[in-house]
């Protein structure tokens, strides 16, 4: 599906050599040769019920086999995650288990992106399904057709298995209401598109112009590494032929404290980037603080109360014509699912945001 983003050029516009802020001069993107060698970084901590098939996948891609390398990046797992890594790197010589001792997220990124050997290097989670065998051809493709830094794709939700709260979220997730309007991570859209928004593959020379990855986020570091590709001046091109499907959480309390470190690492993303604040980043904060000033209102000032009641109602009759319209096309029985999704979604990033604040960005080492 070719179609142009809002606001953007279409997906093969000829943009030569660009002038980035950050080197001050013109940076022709280095041709690749004839077959690339592609270097999958995965940070992982506690992955053992999806790394084995994870791997698999990866190692089953129609490429060349000495042409690719899977550099897991553990961050101190205390289940079967390495032994179940190590026992596959004895028989597939391209799996290599590399120590993260910052155990965060960032940390394992950047552990692997020093490490890494490749002409490309992409990133992928521990826990994901790759729908596409030719996804490493696809990256070399994309790569070539558009002339880009870096390449962005779709990491739509799925449950791992049928039925329960991973079906119901994976569902609420994709629609208006369970994620931001200006993300890509549902679109079939083929083009040039930000960073920002679904950057996960990358050229070495990246690196070199805007550095590596904030150790000091556990949330939202791939926002923020994106974010500075996107102001260097760098291009990325995003392909539904990329697609990497990402395994939802399986119950509400998983969903909530996902939700949560989101929240909190987007008060810390914004504090590094203030000019990408927006009045929708302030709506789930706002939500939350509304909700927990009701008992306040309630004996302060019977108005203000009765302004508040009205708001959360309004608010509960938005989520609930929401998860009426998506019963309709994805079955009834998720109906009441859906109105609980949508709440701990919201609740989950202003509740992390406003931690943040109160915290000042800093997050427990190793938290997940």
């Amino acid at each position: 599906m070719n179609a142009d983003p809002p606001g953007g050029q279409g997906p093969f516009v000829s943009t030569p050599a660009r002038t980035t802020p950050l080197t001050g001069h013109c940076a022709p993107v280095p041709s690749l040769p004839a077959v690339p060698f592609v270097s999958v970084v995965l940070p992982v901590r506690n992955e053992a019920r999806f790394i084995a098939q994870t791997l698999r996948q990866l190692l089953e891609q129609e490429y060349p086999a000495d042409r690719f390398e899977l550099l897991v990046c553990d961050g101190g797992s205390d289940d079967a995650t390495r032994e179940i890594v190590q026992g596959l790197s004895a028989a597939h010589p391209q799996v290599r288990l590399l120590d993260n001792p910052g155990q965060r997220s960032s940390a394992g990124r950047n552990v692997g992106f020093r490490a890494a050997l490749g002409d490309l290097v992409v990133v992928v989670d521990g826990h994901v399904r790759i729908p596409d065998r030719r996804l490493f051809a696809n990256l070399v493709d994309a790569f070539r057709r558009s002339g880009a830094d870096c390449l962005g794709r779709p990491q739509p939700l799925v449950a791992a298995e049928p039925g329960g709260w991973a079906e119901s979220i994976a569902l609420a997730r994709a629609s208006r209401l369970g994620h931001s309007g200006s993300s890509f991570i549902y679109s079939g859209y083929e083009g040039f598109a930000p960073a920002a928004s679904m950057g996960a593959a990358y050229r070495p020379h990246v690196f070199a112009i805007v550095g590596f990855v904030d150790e000091t986020l556990d949330a939202c570091e791939d926002l923020d590494f994106n974010t500075r590709i996107d102001e260097a001046g760098l291009r990325c091109f995003t392909s539904p032929r990329l697609t990497v499907e990402y395994f939802a959480r399986e119950t509400p309390r998983a969903l909530f404290q996902q939700m949560f470190r989101y929240g909190f690492g987007r008060y810390s993303y914004l504090r590094r980037h203030p000019a990408r604040w927006s009045a929708g980043q302030l709506l789930p904060p706002l939500l939350v603080a509304g909700l927990s000033a009701l008992p306040l209102l309630a004996l302060a000032s019977r108005p203000l109360f009765a302004l508040g009641a009205c708001l959360a109602l309004l608010y509960l009759a938005v989520l609930t014509t929401a998860s009426l319209l998506l019963a309709t096309r994805t079955g009834w029985r998720h109906l009441a699912r859906y109105v609980v999704v949508f709440f701990l979604v919201h609740a989950g990033v202003g509740c992390g945001f406003w931690a943040s604040v109160f915290r000042g960005g800093q997050l427990a080492r190793g938290a997940t």
